[in-house]
């Protein structure tokens, strides 16, 4: 996670950046037939390469989100001689790499243009960005200011390799993008085509389970370009805490059906990937649970003529 540390810049600044950003005439998402389904590569670290992607495609994914970041499939340092080549062996695979996951806060994070520079060349054009925290000793307002000159850095480098960053929306203690509002304050002006949100509708339910995710998804739709499923409910842990338990895709308080039907309507078309929090157990247990889930959603996107 990145502080905040940029410095403030004026609104007409703000806004005069955002009209050098690639794509701004560009309509928004429009479906065009039937959402296909990612996994997030970090739950399937425990196979490489040519398994990676044949795993993947015998599980019955469409595609893999792959997570070339510190620990991920691929290192940042190493995008350049590795991505390409994994990215060929997923595509011969039958299957898509319709994004990738990063570590990239802003325009200063390590290999950051080696990574859009690669994305552009491979026919990548998403991947997760953000992950900002707020400090408790200056005002929420203050920071998110002082964080949209960076915003905008990001988007006008994004505009040169036709990239979207999504930043993923967590729940939690301090975290920007946890309330939804803040991120429509932080990328209000900001071309969508270039810095977007990637709508977790777990931890958006953790934040705000009864109609409040309802809100934070009217109040993102805009910026909408990716979503993330996965599933919870309350509970305590060992030490008697009550905290958000994570449970396979349909025993949860996650009311799919409904967001479903809002995705529909809003015309989505992005990437849609699963992620698998719960615990899973061996790599067998965890092929079979892979594929129970991916059956569930299939069934709630199916419903919603998705």
């Amino acid at each position: 996670m990145q502080t905040l540390s940029f410095e403030g810049i004026s609104r007409r600044s703000l806004l005069a950046g955002a009209g050098l950003l690639w794509g701004a005439s560009r309509p928004a998402s429009a479906a065009t037939g039937k959402l296909k389904v990612a996994v997030f590569s970090k739950h399937l670290q425990f196979v490489q390469g040519d398994e990676l992607a044949r795993t993947a495609a015998e599980l019955g994914f469409d595609a893999i989100d792959i997570t070339v970041r510190k620990g991920g499939h691929i290192e940042p340092e190493r995008v350049r001689q590795e991505l390409p080549g994994l990215v060929t062996t997923i595509r011969k695979h039958g299957l898509e790499v319709p994004m990738i996951t990063t570590d990239i806060a802003d325009t200063t994070t390590p290999f950051t243009e080696d990574i859009l520079r690669t994305m552009a060349e491979l026919d990548i054009h998403y991947y997760r960005w953000g992950g900002f925290r707020y400090d408790n000793k200056t005002a929420i307002i203050a920071q998110l200011d002082a964080l949209k000159p960076g915003v905008v850095k990001v988007a006008t480098l994004n505009a040169r390799y036709k990239a979207c960053a999504m930043y993923h929306t967590h729940s939690g203690v301090n975290l920007v993008g946890a309330s939804f509002w803040d991120l429509y304050h932080l990328l209000d002006g900001v071309d969508p085509n270039a810095c977007a949100v990637n709508f977790d509708i777990g931890h958006a339910t953790v934040e705000r389970g009864l109609g409040g995710w309802i809100n934070n998804f009217r109040v993102t739709s805009d910026h909408l370009r990716g979503i993330a499923v996965k599933d919870f409910v309350w509970g305590k842990d060992a030490k008697n805490t009550w905290q958000p338990l994570w449970k396979p895709l349909g025993e949860g308080m996650v009311r799919f059906p409904e967001f479903f039907r809002m995705v529909a309507g809003a015309g989505f078309n992005g990437p849609l990937q699963m992620h698998f929090e719960y615990e899973m157990g061996t790599p067998a247990e965890t092929k079979v649970l892979m594929k129970r889930d991916l059956a569930t959603l299939r069934g709630y996107l199916a419903q919603a003529g998705l």
